[in-house]
């Protein structure tokens, strides 16, 4: 492959929409090609996926068919977007991956992490992140600054407790993938969320 592929995460109300905008538009001025993209979704097929996952009105499905129609949306998703993408020389900037069903199915939900692994390792092909940026606040601190959850997600409801073990579990994954888990203090202002991104992607190699 010869883009590289930069991934988000972070808690509900970190600021991942606002910093891949800043992201790209860095990339816009500096003439670095990438396309933007989202998970769940990112393709026709991956968004319809998306819209069951979220849907308030399914709050009855269960852990194990959440964590496989994650997957399911990730492996269309990669085939038909972020691989040829990257074949043909783009970078991609994408919001959320394999790290969010890490932390929320395995940590969050208890499914444990070697079931979400394998659910994934037919999915994602070999295809992991170049690098991964944490955008690293509390989920209490995110959604005080967001103004509360979303009432209409299914996800992000779940509650306090829920969204404090994903918080858990990413700093977890940052403990396990250290070269590749960048935790960005994303506590101050949008700017200097956005200067610490672009230092850690010239420090690791991503862009010059």
């Amino acid at each position: 492959m010869k883009g590289k592929f930069i991934t988000l995460e972070g808690c509900e109300g970190a600021g991942k929409t606002r910093q891949m905008q800043l992201l790209t538009q860095y990339f816009d001025e500096h003439d670095i090609p990438y396309i933007a993209t989202r998970e769940p979704g990112g393709t026709p097929v991956a968004e319809k996926i998306r819209a069951v996952i979220l849907d308030q009105n399914n709050a009855e499905m269960s852990d194990e068919c959440e964590v496989l129609l994650y997957a399911a949306a990730r492996a269309e998703h990669l085939k038909n977007k972020v691989i040829p993408a990257l074949n043909a020389g783009n970078n991609v900037i994408c919001d959320r991956f394999i790290d969010s069903s890490f932390a929320y199915q395995a940590y969050a939900r208890g499914v444990g992490y070697a079931a979400v692994e394998q659910a994934n390792t037919f999915a994602i092909e070999n295809c992991m992140p170049d690098i991964t940026l944490f955008l690293d606040i509390s989920p209490k601190e995110a959604f005080l600054r967001k103004g509360g959850a979303d009432t209409a997600d299914r996800i992000e409801s779940a509650g306090l407790a829920f969204h404090e073990k994903v918080y858990q579990g990413y700093l977890a994954l940052a403990e396990k993938f250290p070269q590749r888990f960048i935790k960005i203090n994303c506590r101050g202002e949008k700017a200097q969320t956005h200067a610490a991104i672009i230092a850690a992607l010239k420090e690791h190699g991503i862009i010059q």
